[in-house]
């Protein structure tokens, strides 16, 4: 099973000053079925990019080119499941890129998802299973 992964983990993980760099790094560092959707990728380099840490986009294109993190394109459903899940969970404000991560994951059969936004992700409820399992 996947390791579906949010924008806030990847970015800890690759980022030696975050506070929770260490849980994350480990926790991504200890699978092998890592797969960010690519709309994390480029969140993840503007929030380096606004932050100070440029080398963190380029940390994880490293991954993404050696293999050890897969980069999960979106396909035509998932955009339309993204806009779906985003109107119904409207009042919770759900963005894009965790609907597309909610998406990407109903359609990959993953069932857990790291991140550090369980505000979002512990309550939208996922057509393939009753819940998502949060890590770290």
């Amino acid at each position: 099973m996947p390791l579906i992964c949010d924008t806030s983990v990847v970015y800890a993980a690759l980022v030696r000053s975050d506070r929770l760099h260490e849980p994350c790094a480990r926790l991504l560092g200890t699978r092998d079925d890592v797969v960010v959707p690519a709309p994390v990728v480029v969140e993840i380099d503007g929030l380096a990019r606004s932050r100070g840490a440029e080398g963190a986009t380029d940390a994880l294109l490293r991954s993404v080119v050696d293999g050890s993190v897969h980069v999960e394109d979106m396909r035509l459903p998932d955009y339309a499941r993204a806009q779906e899940l985003m109107t119904r969970y409207a009042s919770l404000l759900l963005g894009f890129v965790d609907a597309a991560i909610v998406a990407v994951a109903e359609r990959l059969g993953g069932t857990t998802i790291a991140t550090l936004d369980h505000r979002h992700f512990a309550v939208v409820r996922p057509r393939h299973c009753e819940a998502f399992t949060l890590l770290p």
